[in-house]
């Protein structure tokens, strides 16, 4: 498996200036791999958020927009937090950036402790603040050591401390981080299209929208989503002729059918995310053995 720093980096800059553009440019440049290869895609790991692949103006809109004072910076090219309080503990956009990153093509890959939201501590010198000890419950240390000191201290001030955000909790908790991510894997494996298909940009009628279809086996999944934080009403054609007409909501929205020319149209909540099939759900009966 290889990591796909390319795809990662213009991910957090079209979440940053809600522009889908660069970002589907990367996937068209790495969409060719080895036949035994597959791209491995993350939102964040155990290092810094690298960001030497963007143009010196995308990754000053991403450090303003992420990291915009110098202790949540690193080596004046990446930022060393973590995802949630990246993105302000906003539930609606830690949603979008997991829905597409469980949508782009490859193998998505989960750190530890994003699954629950968890944060960093800063005061902590470089990588180190972003690898502390995984929250599971309020036990000492948050369940993570029987130990009276673990090499790094676990997160325990503040919204995000192990008392308040924990496995523990959120498992009981079904409108929890981790129970919606449970939701996600699942729906991600009910979609095999995006992991085995061929992934088509499609044109909407918005830059801060990105659409993508997968093709495998004679059926076809639809992914968008809305990188402005504002409603928005946008419109686009599958590009797959009546087939294309009726698209079956997978996710937690409502269907939709094509207008005039087969044309959609669909109003998107700020950060809003769907997930379609093509045509229908008896895509089992239709689906090829090549």
């Amino acid at each position: 498996m290889m990591f796909n720093f390319h795809v990662n980096q213009s991910l957090f800059y079209a979440l940053a200036a809600a522009d889908a553009r660069p970002l589907a440019k990367a996937i068209e440049a790495t969409y060719e791999r080895p036949a035994t290869a597959q791209w491995g895609l993350f939102l964040r790991n155990h290092d810094e958020l690298d960001l030497g692949r963007l143009t010196e103006k995308q990754r000053q809109k991403v450090f303003e927009e992420f990291g915009p004072d110098k202790d949540m910076q690193l080596y004046d090219r990446g930022i060393r937090r973590r995802l949630a309080p990246m993105l302000d503990n906003d539930r609606r956009r830690l949603e979008l950036a997991y829905s597409l990153m469980f949508s782009l093509p490859g193998t998505p890959v989960i750190r530890y402790g994003d699954e629950i939201g968890m944060g960093d501590d800063l005061s902590l010198p470089e990588r180190n603040c972003a690898r502390t000890p995984m929250q599971w419950s309020t036990e000492p240390h948050g369940g993570f050591t029987k130990n009276d000191k673990p090499v790094l201290p676990v997160i325990s001030e503040g919204p995000l401390g192990f008392q308040y955000l924990n496995v523990a909790h959120q498992r009981r908790d079904p409108n929890s981080m981790l129970n919606w991510t449970e939701r996600l894997i699942r729906m991600r494996k009910e979609a095999p299209e995006i992991g085995w298909g061929e992934c088509v940009p499609i044109e909407t009628s918005d830059n801060g929208v990105l659409a993508l279809r997968y093709d495998w086996r004679g059926n076809s999944v639809l992914v968008i989503h809305n990188l402005h934080s504002k409603p928005i009403e946008v419109t686009f054609t599958v590009g797959l002729g009546e087939h294309g007409e009726r698209l079956i909501d997978i996710a937690d929205g409502g269907n939709s059918e094509a207008e005039n020319n087969s044309e959609h149209r669909l109003l998107l909540d700020g950060y809003a995310y769907r997930w379609f099939r093509v045509g229908g759900l008896d895509y089992l009966l239709r689906r090829k053995e090549v």
